[in-house]
């Protein structure tokens, strides 16, 4: 089977634990009946509790990317006559910028580096916005913004706030109602551990009001959440990761609850990159999350002799960047299964790499 047996530390997929991974291997059951409906509805409790939603708020159930995530929310929530503040500062931040331009959604393209953006009042544009639309953690380049603030801003403009959470739930704290968030996007292969597949919008009542006609079939939210009111979604659905979403939510609350995983992949990231102190490597942005560690080699190498290397040679897979940050920065995912014995392999791999004597 293809990279089986190859350690995995790329930020979707990550790695699973094996009462997922069985989950998965069983026969995918019929779902249209009152069994699968529990199913659906167990999943939503969950994910509701999980990110604290206000009474009243609802999720739909997408069988696709999270970037069907990010575009469905912006087609069901927005209009002509909004005016989104969307905050750019990479590859996802950029995907909204293009979202928006695709469905005519007035915008303007808030583009940000070197800030987690605690100082929001003082650098975005001065202009009259309806909606602010941020990624949580830029994966592209390992960046978390200060949701806090914004969502303090947000609240202090009257600003509907859409937040793509999809590499931070799980591993990162998020709050909808102490955050003033009204939307929440989140994805199956990142912090929630699942194979890839399966997107989630939640929608605050707030949002729910904001839901319009469109003139779209999939990507109905009206559709959804009619069908949502019995457990069902208007099309077939991503049936075993649902059942794999139930299992890990399950799963989640019994080893101590969401805050709980918080903690364990803070101590891993910490972990990690105490461990990588002597390699000739620096931390690309301060601003990191718990989620992933991103690095820039300090030695004249490039990042993606790095990336091929770890992959070629010890069957330890990292994420490489794209653009024109390819040879400049690589990635490493804390997101998942993960232990420090199992991160030992990569960073033992990394030392042997240098050719540094790890101490």
């Amino acid at each position: 089977m293809i990279y089986e047996d190859y350690y995995i530390f790329t930020p979707g997929p990550v790695k699973m634990s094996d009462e997922i991974l069985a989950i998965g291997a069983k026969q995918t059951p019929y779902f249209r009946n009152k069994k699968f409906s529990e199913v659906t509805f167990n999943c939503e409790k969950g994910l509701l509790e999980m990110v604290n939603a206000p009474e009243g708020s609802r999720v739909i159930f997408l069988t696709a990317s999270g970037t069907a995530g990010m575009e469905s929310a912006v087609i069901n929530l927005l209009t002509k006559e909004d005016k989104a503040l969307v905050v750019n500062g990479g590859g996802f931040g950029g995907r909204f910028v293009d979202i928006c331009k695709t469905h005519s959604i007035p915008h303007t393209n808030f583009m940000v580096e070197d800030t987690n953006l605690n100082n929001i009042e003082e650098l975005a544009p001065k202009d009259s916005y309806t909606s602010l639309i941020v990624n949580a953690h830029e994966t592209s380049v390992g960046h978390l913004y200060d949701i806090n603030t914004m969502g303090t801003y947000a609240k202090k403009h009257n600003l509907f706030f859409i937040v793509d959470a999809i590499s931070m739930l799980v591993t990162d704290p998020i709050d909808m109602s102490s955050q003033n968030i009204d939307v929440i996007i989140a994805s199956s292969q990142k912090g929630l551990a699942l194979p890839p597949g399966l997107t989630m919008v939640i929608l605050s009542p707030k949002a729910i009001n904001r839901v319009q006609d469109i003139d779209n079939l999939y990507f109905n939210f009206k559709d959804y959440l009619k069908n949502g009111e019995r457990g069902q979604t208007p099309y077939t659905p991503a049936v075993t990761i649902m059942l794999q979403l139930e299992a890990r939510l399950a799963q989640i609350k019994r080893r101590g609850g969401v805050e709980q995983s918080i903690r364990r992949a803070k101590d891993i990231s910490e972990y990690f990159r105490a461990s990588i102190k002597d390699l000739p490597l620096k931390f690309y942005t301060p601003y990191m999350p718990n989620a992933m560690t991103t690095l820039t080699p300090t030695d004249g190498k490039s990042a993606m002799e790095i990336v091929d290397g770890l992959e070629k040679r010890y069957k330890v897979m990292v994420c490489p960047n794209g653009g024109d940050k390819r040879d400049i920065i690589f990635r490493v995912s804390h997101m998942g299964e993960m232990t420090k014995a199992y991160v030992d392999v990569l960073i033992d791999a990394m030392y042997d790499f240098y050719k540094i004597e790890r101490r």
